[in-house]
């Protein structure tokens, strides 16, 4: 047992640091956040990845937040993402018929998250993209990124932030078709390959 002599400031060690949270898991994920097309809606498509650290390591604590438009490029305005019962205060989940355009997905063990929704549409000079904001350890401030869907290489082309960036992060904010619908988006925090974050002033 090593005793430290508290006597003299120089003798006493620093606390260690601590990271924010991860405080997460009390109240804010909900059954079916990922699921924000409407049940049986035939157009419906899968965003799927991986959120990681700096050093490649899965975080399984993160939650990612999805916005985005119908496919006619209209913001919803429709409530019904979390429904609860006014008697009780329980969870009624999703209507699972109107669009809502909102999804909060946690990641699982191995940082993984998927949500099921629809193809957004075009607004104003932008391509077609799904806004994104990501909460995790270590954050002090959420990150906001957008997830822009291959198909339209012409609109891609011209959109105002895509069109500012180099080719390599660019490539960071184009997911990935695997067929099948489904499109896969990782999300890395920091290091080689990170995400393209965007600030709002």
């Amino acid at each position: 047992m090593t005793k430290i002599d508290t006597s003299s400031p120089e003798s006493v060690l620093p606390t260690p640091s601590h990271t924010v949270g991860p405080f997460y898991g009390y109240a804010l994920p909900f059954p079916g956040g990922g699921d924000i097309a409407p049940v049986g809606h035939p157009d419906t498509l899968t965003v799927q990845g991986y959120i990681t650290d700096g050093e490649g390591n899965p975080l399984p604590d993160a939650f990612v937040e999805l916005w985005g438009p119908d496919p006619d490029g209209n913001l919803p305005t429709t409530d019904g993402s979390i429904r609860r019962d006014p008697a009780t205060g329980g969870y009624l989940g999703r209507n699972g018929v109107e669009f809502t355009g909102w999804g909060r997905i946690q990641t699982d063990a191995n940082g993984h998250w998927y949500a099921r929704t629809l193809r957004p549409g075009a607004r104003g000079r932008s391509a077609p993209h799904l806004s994104v904001c990501v909460f995790a350890r270590g954050l002090l401030v959420h990150l906001f990124t957008r997830i822009y869907l291959p198909g339209d290489e012409a609109a891609l082309a011209a959109d105002p932030l895509l069109s500012r960036l180099d080719a390599d992060r660019r490539d960071t904010l184009i997911a990935a078709d695997t067929g099948h619908g489904t499109y896969r988006f990782d999300i890395r925090l920091q290091g080689e390959g990170e995400t393209v974050f965007l600030e709002f002033q």
